[in-house]
């Protein structure tokens, strides 16, 4: 009876209005650099003039604030709270409440602070909202699918057999939810990506390229003056003007 009595779910569909699309950055695993993926993807749709949401739904380990190099200070709130806004992006994340604490949610209650935190940003008018989806398909994920109007996936994976055989698996669930997929991405790529374009033939969804391993990386995080100049900007550039154009 309580749940039919939520409000939030429609003041989440309230809050996405003026949201023209919404694409879940997804990967099947932790540790293929999905949040970096997200997180510059933002900055480059946002370096060409987009008006772009980022909202980091890992709530155990947000990081996109590090990628970015943006402390962790608590929103401001007005008819709703407001993103920060930093290198043109509008950003979201758990840390920004929790600070260095760690979020240990479980079940029920990993699907009310995914409720709240949907129900209260005020998002305004954006052309592309980024959801930096938690590793895996999980509680939140699936809510994620069940909340979020308009949703598509993009799916990030690589060459690596352990990474296919669990992004195989995410295509076929999500194939068989009916969720629309942006496309698969290639990222750390190593030897010729034949297993990735094969897969994403097997589910006739686009293949968006590949973003080589860059030795560069880990030095450029926290900087975007740095991330601008390494390949995986450079990489993601190219799929900006895609969405965007779409």
């Amino acid at each position: 009876m309580g749940d039919s009595l939520d409000p939030r779910p429609v003041v989440v569909t309230d809050r996405l209005a003026g949201v023209g699309r919404v694409i879940g950055v997804t990967g099947s695993k932790g540790g293929i650099g999905k949040s970096v993926i997200a997180a510059t993807l933002a900055l480059a749709l946002a370096d060409r003039g987009n008006k772009v949401g980022l909202f980091d739904l890992d709530f155990t380990s947000p990081s996109d604030h590090v990628v970015l190099g943006v402390d962790r200070r608590f929103p401001t709130e007005e008819f709703g709270v407001e993103p920060h806004r930093v290198h043109g992006i509008e950003l979201m994340s758990v840390a920004f409440f929790a600070g260095d604490a760690a979020v240990p949610l479980r079940g029920a209650e990993t699907t009310s602070a995914l409720l709240e935190l949907l129900a209260i940003t005020n998002w305004g008018d954006l052309d592309i909202l980024l959801l930096d989806m938690p590793p895996g398909l999980g509680d939140t994920s699936l809510d994620v699918i069940n909340l979020v109007p308009r949703l598509e996936f993009l799916l990030v994976g690589n060459g690596s057999r352990v990474v296919i055989e669990s992004v195989h698996k995410a295509l076929a669930l999500l194939t068989e939810l009916e969720v629309p997929m942006v496309g698969l991405l290639e990222n750390m790529q190593w030897g010729d990506g034949s297993a990735v374009t094969t897969m994403a033939q097997e589910f006739a969804i686009p293949y968006l390229g590949s973003i080589p391993f860059d030795p560069g990386l880990e030095d450029a995080l926290g900087s975007v003056h740095k991330l601008r100049k390494i390949a995986v900007y450079r990489g993601l550039v190219t799929l900006s003007e895609l969405l965007a154009a779409e």
